[in-house]
């Protein structure tokens, strides 16, 4: 498992350690705001477009060798700019490395459900969340120091090398995931199962969540230098809630496996919580920031494991892959559609508003759900 976690951390590490340092230390290839939103699009629509497709062939071919693939190319894009260190070359490799996470990560994600047993899934799924967390924590602030020693070239490097290195373990390590037999699948098949309420209900909750992480991560700084507050304090702030986030996601995934929390409960609570954490960043001040950003962690930490411990769950064995890669596009899908609704609200308002948009869509759907009778437990059997 150890692999398929550092597989999990050097996505999270190369695509927020690359995007925090793009505007602030590489003046020759990012001449414009304009162009550094090209550059962080680029990333991200590749995973969006790609992820259900990569998805869907390890389930076809394997996850291992969609893996491994998915790492080889990861850091072969790493090395494109670290060597070439054009700006035509950043663009190439920005992409090749959106495209490659649209492999490793969906393929990671399936593996760590087939590798596991469904009583064990939520601890699994925790631990793989927790480094992920910690690549979220460590990118820019590791990035930022790497930048500032060696230039955009030497994060490219240490980027291509972390790859490297995690596709030789993974090689070594982790063991052939056969593919299963598969029933034919046609397109309505394949509709009913992504409409189904097993299949929505978490991946609406993983968006919703991976929503407000992306706000909290982009707003908030600016909310803190509203109240006056240096960037020492607001870097410590996003810090806060990425350091929540990593500490929850195992405690809930093991509460999950020893029947101490369900499905429905804890993502429910998870997304009230993550409501309340957006609601207080509209308080001034240090105190809203660090609350929201406490509060909107311990929700996002709440819900990632148990959202992707529910959909193994409810995912037949041979369908893992597919069913992770469109998850993990509902998760793109919200990382781009929190940060845009914030700021078009803020934008005839002001930020405040923005949050509390966001809020009451998060807390929307727990609110309708507790007001009809759930169906119990949904704890994987």
């Amino acid at each position: 498992m150890w692999p398929l976690y550092a597989a999990g951390f050097t996505t999270a590490f190369g695509a927020h350690g690359i995007a925090a340092n793009l505007g602030g230390f590489s003046e020759d290839a990012v001449t414009s705001l304009l162009v550094l939103g090209g550059l962080l699009a680029l990333y991200d629509g590749a995973e969006v477009l790609l992820k259900p497709v990569f998805g869907s062939l390890a389930d076809r071919v394997g996850g291992k060798p969609v893996l491994l693939g998915g790492l080889i190319a990861f850091a072969f894009a790493s090395a494109l700019y670290a060597i070439a260190d054009s700006p035509g070359w950043l663009w190439a490799a920005r992409l090749g490395q959106g495209a490659a996470a649209s492999a490793f990560s969906p393929s990671a994600s399936a593996m760590v459900a087939r590798l596991n047993p469904a009583a064990n899934r939520g601890r699994a799924f925790g631990s793989y969340g927790f480094y992920k967390s910690i690549g979220y924590t460590l990118g820019p602030l590791l990035g930022g120091v790497l930048v500032w020693a060696g230039g955009l070239r030497l994060l490219f490097t240490v980027t291509a090398v972390c790859a490297a290195a995690v596709a030789l373990w993974a090689a070594l390590a982790v063991p052939v995931v056969p593919p299963l037999p598969r029933k034919r699948q046609t397109v309505a098949d394949l509709a009913r199962r992504l409409a189904d309420r097993s299949f929505l209900a978490p991946t609406g909750a993983l968006a919703a969540a991976t929503a407000a992480l992306s706000v909290g991560v982009g707003f908030l700084p600016v909310s803190g230098a509203a109240a006056g507050l240096g960037t020492v304090a607001t870097g410590a702030a996003v810090s806060v809630l990425a350091a929540t986030a990593a500490v929850v996601q195992p405690k809930a995934g093991r509460a999950l496996d020893a029947g101490r929390l369900t499905t429905r409960t804890g993502l429910l609570t998870g997304l009230l919580i993550t409501a309340a954490g957006l609601a207080a960043a509209m308080l001034p001040g240090l105190v809203g920031v660090l609350l929201a950003a406490a509060l909107i962690g311990a929700g996002t930490g709440l819900i990632t494991p148990l959202g992707f411990a529910a959909l193994a769950a409810s995912t037949p064995e041979e369908r893992m892959g597919q069913t992770m890669g469109t998850a993990e596009l509902g998760r793109e899908l919200g990382d781009a559609g929190g940060p845009l609704l914030v700021a078009g609200v803020a934008t005839v308002t002001t930020l405040a508003y923005g949050y509390a948009a966001l809020a009451v869509l998060i807390a929307a759907g727990p609110v309708i759900a507790l007001a009809r009778p759930g169906r119990g437990s949904s704890r994987p059997r």
